[in-house]
């Protein structure tokens, strides 16, 4: 039997808007949403702002999980039962106007809307797809491409519609945490990017096309930009003897 598509349904107008079970919330930079270990009863849906998933490890280390741009949902592990627990903690970097739509609601939606189921699940095969990227870019980049890629994200490169290259205001020591570095090195970094064209930064981080050619080509020059280019000296007797004598 074919389920019977609601005509009336508006799957982004519903959200937008509040509504039995879904409320709007704003949150200031820096604020969470929810916290590790909590009770998870709320799928919510991020209509304005950029936010994190963070995860505190027993040893008292946090590492950054995601990033959350305008358009995702986050906290779907509420979906898998009445009493889940948040595995991560979910806050904002810059100012965020959220949807927490609860999780009676959400599974109602879902039975009763295909258009927004299709919609949801579209999004969790896409985080998933998503996620095995990030895990390849953690084990196998460097720390400064994983800087780039973050920057690039951030700038909504690869998504739909024209990237936003003037990036939330965001902090050296954020970006640090994003990667899994030191805020020196990426201050290092920056100033790299910089001089090479990829960005130009005075407060704010305008990123350029040029780095997303630079990331996709494989192309960062391996040479420090601070660091002269040491030649080898022209072979001498003497030399040629001395490194004879090496194993």
């Amino acid at each position: 039997m074919t389920r019977e598509t609601n005509p009336s349904h508006d799957t982004e107008l519903y959200l937008r808007t509040e509504g039995p079970g879904r409320q709007i919330h704003h949150r200031a930079k820096t604020q969470a949403f929810f916290h590790q270990g909590g009770p998870a009863d709320a799928v919510f849906y991020l209509q304005e702002g950029r936010a994190k998933l963070t995860v505190l490890s027993k040893r008292g280390k946090e590492a950054t999980v995601t990033l959350l741009a305008p358009g995702d949902f986050f906290g779907e592990e509420s979906m898998a039962g009445a009493d889940e627990l948040r595995t991560v903690t979910a806050s904002a970097i810059i100012a965020c106007i959220v949807l927490r739509i609860e999780r009676s609601e959400m599974i109602r939606v879902l039975h009763e809307e295909p258009d927004f189921s299709r919609h949801f699940m579209k999004f969790i095969l896409t985080r998933g797809i998503r996620t095995q990227a990030d895990l390849i870019d953690q084990l196998f980049n460097s720390s400064e491409r994983r800087l780039a890629r973050t920057l690039l994200l951030m700038a909504d490169f690869g998504q739909p519609g024209e990237p936003i290259t003037l990036i939330p205001e965001i902090t050296q020591e954020a970006l640090a945490e994003i990667i899994g570095t030191t805020r020196s090195r990426v201050s290092f970094f920056m100033n790299r990017f910089r001089k090479l064209g990829y960005i130009d930064y005075n407060g704010r981080i305008h990123v350029h096309a040029s780095l997303l050619n630079m990331v996709l080509r494989d192309s960062l020059p391996s040479e420090n930009a601070t660091r002269p280019v040491i030649l080898d000296p022209p072979p001498t007797r003497a030399r040629a003897a001395r490194r004879s004598k090496l194993v």
